[in-house]
């Protein structure tokens, strides 16, 4: 696509690329790297440790994947016009409730409603909608709606932080329960006239394998669902995983946490360089080429990590991290969409970003609890790296079977 091409696309469909990164901007207050930022007020105010505090985090995350099941195929009934804003609402509640709680029992299930309706929710229907709103241009809508989630990555972390040197952890919390609010005016107004899903035609370029659209029953029992399970769940879990312990990471190599927050920018734009980059090469060559390969700079990422004992090591790090982070935005999303078409992509998607919230709540809790059995997060990192390479063999073996059996 040429600049005046894409200027065209950007301007033509302005109103829905722009809903999708509202959405995937205001998702921020759910994702990991938004609530780690407060992980050492919320453990001392609650007097958790590394463990028990990644533990409730994985309860209400672990829920939050199993009802995403059931949330996410309703956007298969309803339009992302409905549930939008609706989803918004939950979030700015939640966020609120977490400036307001002071009970122990009631923190699982608010981080299940921060968790849900911010990452769960918010990030689903932004996908879902431009995998249904667009066609042959899939990738680069995908990679344009994410923008807002790299836009939260790269500015909220570093002025939170900052910020809680003059606020308290709370008062933040409100303000990100406003700023939610503030968007749902705005959701409302760019989707007044939604797009006709262009997956109600009969369009050959919107059905997946064996010619046919696939229902959700009929992927799960589909073998290349459960080879690429690990590829959803592995960058879910562990980057999470990467960004909840961001505090402690920094206490153990002896960085002050503000230089470490200081490099999210670094991850973020090189996150949306590969975003897009996967876009425009996914439209070209489709996710059948690119699938397989796109996670080894994870590990080579991690394996930095393990190692380094510098700053100047955590930035390299996590360029190979971001390399990844940036492509798995808009691959997984288009590779539903291309294997198993569009007209149920809500229902079947549903299942990924389950699987992905899954892994979300597995990452923290599984490293928080080695942490607590003395294993440190260098040696974690050194073999969440080589668990990085077999999945990207999976991931192969899976695409290979399914193109043989046609």
């Amino acid at each position: 696509m040429t600049r005046s091409g894409l200027r065209r696309f950007l301007i033509q469909n302005a109103n829905w690329l722009g809903a999708g990164v509202l959405l995937t901007f205001l998702s921020s207050f759910g994702q990991t790297f938004f609530i780690s930022i407060f992980a050492g007020e919320i453990r001392a105010e609650f007097e958790l440790s590394h463990g028990a505090w990644g533990g409730l985090y994985s309860l209400g995350t672990t829920v939050s994947a199993l009802v995403m099941i059931w949330a996410g195929g309703l956007t298969d009934i309803f339009r992302v016009r409905v549930l939008g804003p609706a989803a918004l609402t939950g979030l700015a509640l939640a966020a609120l409730a977490m400036a307001l709680n002071v009970w122990l029992i009631l923190l699982p299930v608010v981080v299940f409603f921060l968790r849900l309706l911010g990452q769960g929710m918010s990030s689903h229907l932004a996908a879902v909608a431009m995998a249904r709103w667009f066609t042959a241009t899939r990738g680069k809508a995908l990679s344009i709606a994410t923008l807002g989630y790299a836009i939260g990555e790269a500015l909220l972390p570093l002025t939170f932080v900052a910020a809680l040197a003059f606020l308290d952890w709370r008062w933040l919390w409100g303000l990100a329960a406003c700023i939610t609010i503030l968007g749902i005016p705005v959701l409302i107004r760019l989707l007044r006239q939604e797009r006709t899903p262009q997956s109600l035609a009969t369009n050959a370029s919107s059905i997946g394998m064996q010619g046919r659209q696939w229902t959700r029953r009929e992927a799960l029992l589909n073998p290349l669902f459960w080879f690429m399970t690990p590829a959803i769940l592995a960058p879910s879990a562990f980057i999470t995983a990467f960004f909840f312990h961001q505090v402690h990471l920094a206490e153990i190599k002896g960085w002050p946490h503000i230089q470490l927050v200081a490099l999210f920018p670094v991850f973020t734009g090189v996150s949306i360089l590969s975003m897009f980059a996967a876009g425009w090469a996914l439209d070209k060559w489709g996710t059948t080429r690119m699938m397989p390969y796109y996670q080894l700079p994870m590990a080579i990422g991690f394996a930095i990590l393990s190692v380094s004992t510098s700053i100047g090591g955590a930035f390299i790090g996590m360029v190979f991290l971001a390399v990844t982070a940036g492509a798995h935005n808009p691959l997984p999303s288009a590779f539903w969409a291309e294997f198993y078409g569009t007209r149920h992509i809500g229902a079947i998607k549903a299942m990924a970003a389950a699987v992905m919230v899954l892994g979300s709540a597995i990452g923290p809790a599984l490293t928080g609890m080695l942490i607590d059995k003395g294993v440190s997060l260098n040696t974690q990192f050194f073999w969440i790296a080589a668990f990085f390479l077999c999945v990207c063999g999976l991931v192969r073996i899976g695409i290979a079977r399914a193109l043989q059996s046609g």
